[in-house]
């Protein structure tokens, strides 16, 4: 197993015993700590900013630690998070309910030093291989950005968040434009290239933390913008497939400019339980928006949006041609 950068790992300790935390912050001193003094004030922190490792005590005031442990382990953000109990119970019974709540090792009081340094390594090291499995079972492993998988996993959470907040989500399908003949004419390693500098461009283009930007399939990406209007989202859009322009990749075979270019199709909707019910319905819509770009002409945007409790209906259409810079009204026929 390989060793990892003590000074980049955060743990929290939680222990209401200022002694008992001097103790361990001394032990763990190579490390980033963090320390709560109750099981409220270590679930706030975690919300706050997730560490890699949180130390337990299980006698705490109000909430114990077998019941923060519970809490903890229902929290999207904390759930893969290893949790080490440190505590003066010595019964079996003790133990068996701490694993059962999901916790991976009991380290017993009175402290010794190297035996809490060993067990925190191992844990340690074992997450960080997990994350870095994890990472490249999401990732694409050609532009090394999210794949179709990841994309479908975070689409589903931010519907659910966006359904239980009313706010907007945004879904944006792009499509390289004549990727065929660009793979026909400049090789397949050179569309290699040509798409790993797109991923790069979009990736670039979206700045905000919620954003993903993911391959979806062969030339085609998809973003996913949660609590972004949907005219940010055309805007955003456009920009992004200005900044793909700007990469003068020269196509040679492309029937619509001298250069690689992509074309856009985005849906936006606010979901509720009138109207949608799955996130697939605002892909399906953001397709349609984007086959309407492509029968259009190709290196533009088209957008629709859905209003609240009136489900696929589109309210609007908007055609964003490649020489303008505000959006126009556009029906296709």
């Amino acid at each position: 197993m390989n060793s990892i950068d003590a000074s980049t790992q955060r743990i929290l300790l939680v222990d209401d015993s200022p002694s008992s935390l001097a103790v361990m912050a001394g032990v763990l001193s190579r490390y980033r700590l963090e320390t709560a003094g109750s099981g409220e004030q270590a679930i706030e922190s975690v919300l706050r900013s997730p560490p890699d490792l949180i130390l337990l005590d299980v006698r705490l005031p109000g909430m114990d630690g077998y019941e923060t442990c519970r809490r903890l382990k229902r929290m999207d953000c904390a759930a893969d998070i290893p949790i080490i109990f440190f505590t003066g119970l010595r019964d079996a019974e003790d133990e068996a309910l701490g694993f059962a709540l999901g916790a991976v090792d009991f380290i017993s009081k009175p402290i010794r030093s190297a035996i809490v340094s060993a067990r925190v390594q191992v844990h340690l090291e074992l997450k960080a291989a997990r994350d870095a499995l994890q990472k490249i079972a999401l990732s694409d492993g050609l532009t090394g950005i999210a794949n179709r998988r990841h994309f479908e996993t975070r689409a589903q959470a931010e519907w659910n968040r966006a359904l239980r907040n009313g706010s907007p989500l945004s879904l944006i399908m792009v499509d390289v434009d004549h990727f065929k003949a660009y793979n026909d004419y400049y090789g397949h390693q050179a569309g290699d290239e040509c798409l790993k500098s797109i991923a790069a461009s979009l990736s670039a283009g979206v700045r905000r933390a919620a954003d993903v930007v993911a391959r979806f399939g062969g030339e085609e990406f998809v973003c996913l913008t949660p609590e972004l209007s949907h005219d940010d989202a055309i805007a955003l859009a456009q920009r992004l497939r200005m900044d793909i322009g700007r990469l003068s990749m020269p196509h040679a075979r492309s029937e619509t400019t001298g250069h690689v270019t992509a074309s856009f199709g985005l849906a936006t909707m606010a979901p509720d339980l009138v109207g949608c019910f799955v996130w697939q319905d605002l892909l399906t819509k953001a397709d349609q928006a984007l086959y309407q770009a492509k029968r259009a002409g190709r290196d533009r945007v088209v957008a629709l949006e859905i209003p609240s409790g009136q489900g696929l209906m589109p309210r609007d259409s908007v055609f964003v041609p490649p020489q303008a810079q505000m959006s126009v009204p556009f029906r296709p026929t």
